[in-house]
C-alpha cells in the first residue's frame, strides 16, 4: 500500500472519529439525541450514557475521545511534514495504541459492567482502531524506507584531515 494511501486511511479515521466523538459529547449535553441511537434496551446509547461508567480517571469518555482524535490528527500531519524525521510516526504509533487501549478498557466496561452498548462509542472504537492499524502501516512503510536508504547511501569515504597513523617507533 502507498503511503499516501497509509496516510489518508489515518486522517480519515481521525476526522470521523472526532466527528463521533463531538457527537457522544452533545449527547451528554442533549439528552434527547441518545435516542437517536438507542435500538432497544441492550443498544442503547442511553443505557451507556447514565451508567456513571464512561469516564477515565475522572475525564468523561467524549472529552477522551475528542482529545485522542485531535492529537492523532495533529501528530498527523506533523508526521507527514517531517517525512525525514522517524520519531513522528512512532509517537503517532504511541498515541493510537494507547486510544485502542482505552477504548478496550470501555468496551469492558460496556460489555460486562453496564451490559449495553453504544452504537456511537462502538463506531469512535472502529475508527480509533483503524487508525492504529493505518499508524502500524506508517511505521513499517518509514522503517523500510529508512533501510533501504541507508543500504542505497555509499560508505563514506576516510576523512582527509585524519592525523596521520603513528609507527610504533614513536
Amino acid at each position: 500500500m502507498r503511503t499516501r494511501t497509509i496516510r489518508s486511511v489515518i486522517y480519515l479515521a481521525g476526522g470521523l472519529g472526532l466527528i463521533v466523538a463531538i457527537f457522544t459529547y452533545l449527547e451528554t449535553v442533549e439528552a434527547s439525541l441518545q435516542s437517536l441511537c438507542t435500538v432497544n434496551a441492550y443498544v442503547s446509547c442511553a443505557a451507556v450514557a447514565n451508567s456513571g461508567r464512561t469516564a477515565l480517571f475522572g475525564v468523561p469518555d467524549s472529552f477522551v475521545g475528542i482529545g485522542g482524535f485531535v492529537l492523532i490528527l495533529l501528530v498527523a500531519g506533523i508526521a507527514e511534514s517531517r517525512r525525514k524525521e522517524l520519531l513522528w510516526p512512532y509517537l503517532l504509533l504511541l498515541i493510537t495504541t494507547g486510544g485502542v487501549a482505552v477504548a478496550l478498557y470501555f468496551a469492558y466496561e460496556e460489555f460486562f459492567e453496564i451490559h449495553a452498548l453504544c452504537p456511537v462509542c462502538f463506531a469512535a472504537w472502529t475508527l480509533g482502531f483503524l487508525a492504529w492499524v493505518g499508524s502500524i502501516a506508517l511505521v513499517r512503510k518509514v522503517r523500510a524506507k529508512a533501510r533501504s536508504q541507508a543500504r542505497e547511501k555509499p560508505s563514506a569515504p576516510p576523512s582527509s584531515n585524519a592525523a596521520p597513523a603513528r609507527s610504533s617507533k614513536d
